[in-house]
C-alpha cells in the first residue's frame, strides 16, 4: 500500500521523513515517480494529475493538501472517489494571526500613514476605538469562526454571513442572500473568507460594494475568484471603498503592470495568509487514513455537490 505525494517537492521531504518515522507500514511515492502505479491507495496532492482513473487504477482517496479544494476540477474526478481537505491546525493559525494584521492595520488606517511617510508628511488621524469598528467576515466556516474568536478581544462590534443560520457568542449572524445587504451595510471592514464556488465567484463586486457604508475597507483571505478586481478599482477610486488588503488574485503572481503593484490603497501580499505545515498536518492526514483504513468517516470529506 503506498501514498503518492504531489505537491512542493522542499516540503515533501518533511512529509516522507514524518512518513517515515510514525507511519512505516505506508509507502511514501514522490511525483512523478510513482513506481507500479496499482499500489497506490492515496493520492495527497494541491492539483491531481490528469486521467487519475487510469492513471491510478485502484487510488481509494484523494487528500487536497489545503484547506479548500478549489483548485482542483472535480468534474474530472471519477465520481466515487472521496476528496477531503485538510483540517491543519497550522492553516487555521495562519489565517487568524493575517486576518488580526489586516483588520487592525486597516483600523488603525495604517496604508494612510504608509502613503504619508512616502510622501513625508507628518499627520495624525483621529483614532476611532475598536468597540465602535464594525468587521464583518463572509462566511462562518471553521476558519472564519476561529478568526472571529481571535478578533473579540479587541472589542470589534463582530458579525458575520453565511448561506445557512449560525449561532456564535458575540457574533451577530446573518444567513441567506435576502440578509446579506443588511449584513453588509453595518460592515466597516469586511472579510472574505468563503470558499470558491459558482455561487461565489465573482460575489466581491460593484453590487456588493455599494451595499458597504462610504468608506469601508475589504479583506480578501479566500480566492482570486471572489474578486472583480476592475470593481474594486473602482470602488477605490470613488471613494466607496478607503483601502483593501488582499491576499489572493485572479492571476498569481500578479503581472509586473497588474495596477495593484502600485496602487496607494492597496496592501498586495503573494497568497501566505497561512501555508500547509506538514508539522501541524501530518497528525491530521495520519488520521484520515487510519480512519479510511478502520471504515470509519474520514474528517474534512467534502460534499461534491457544493463543491467544499
Amino acid at each position: 500500500m503506498a501514498l503518492l505525494y504531489k505537491a512542493d517537492p522542499v516540503r515533501g521531504e518533511q512529509w516522507q521523513a514524518l512518513f517515515a518515522e510514525q507511519a512505516a507500514d505506508i509507502e511514501w511515492r514522490a511525483w512523478p515517480d510513482i513506481g507500479d502505479p496499482r499500489d497506490i491507495r492515496y493520492l495527497a496532492a494541491w492539483q491531481a494529475p490528469d486521467d487519475l482513473e487510469t492513471l491510478l487504477p485502484n487510488l481509494q482517496v484523494l487528500f487536497a493538501l489545503s484547506a479548500g479544494v478549489d483548485q482542483l476540477d472535480l468534474g474530472r474526478l471519477p465520481a466515487s472517489l472521496p476528496v477531503v481537505r485538510l483540517l491543519d491546525p497550522g492553516i487555521t493559525q495562519g489565517m487568524c494571526e493575517y486576518a488580526s494584521f489586516a483588520v487592525l492595520g486597516l483600523h488603525r488606517e495604517m496604508l494612510r500613514y504608509r502613503q504619508q511617510q512616502a510622501e513625508k508628511h507628518w499627520q495624525a488621524h483621529r483614532l476611532v476605538p475598536a468597540s465602535k469598528r464594525r468587521v464583518g467576515v463572509l462566511g462562518l466556516g471553521l476558519q472564519a469562526r476561529q478568526i472571529l474568536a481571535s478578533l473579540q478581544p479587541y472589542g470589534f462590534a463582530l458579525s458575520g454571513w453565511a448561506r445557512s443560520q449560525h449561532r456564535i457568542p458575540g457574533v451577530e449572524c446573518f444567513a441567506g442572500a435576502e440578509q446579506l445587504p443588511a449584513f453588509l451595510g453595518q460592515c466597516d471592514i469586511l472579510l472574505c473568507v468563503l470558499p470558491l464556488t459558482e455561487q461565489t465567484q465573482g460575489i466581491l463586486n460593484r453590487q456588493l460594494f455599494q451595499h458597504l457604508p462610504e468608506g469601508a475597507a475589504l479583506v480578501n483571505m479566500g480566492r482570486g475568484g471572489h474578486l472583480v478586481e476592475e470593481d474594486l478599482l473602482a470602488a477605490l477610486a470613488s471613494g466607496q471603498l478607503s483601502a483593501a488588503v488582499l491576499d489572493v488574485l485572479q492571476q498569481e503572481p500578479a503581472a509586473p503592470d497588474h495596477p495593484f503593484w502600485q496602487h496607494p490603497q492597496i496592501l498586495l501580499t503573494p497568497h501566505i495568509a497561512a501555508m500547509t505545515q506538514p508539522e501541524s498536518a501530518f497528525g491530521v492526514l495520519l488520521d484520515n487514513i487510519r480512519r479510511h483504513q478502520r471504515g470509519e468517516p474520514m474528517l474534512g470529506q467534502i460534499d461534491r455537490k457544493q463543491g467544499y
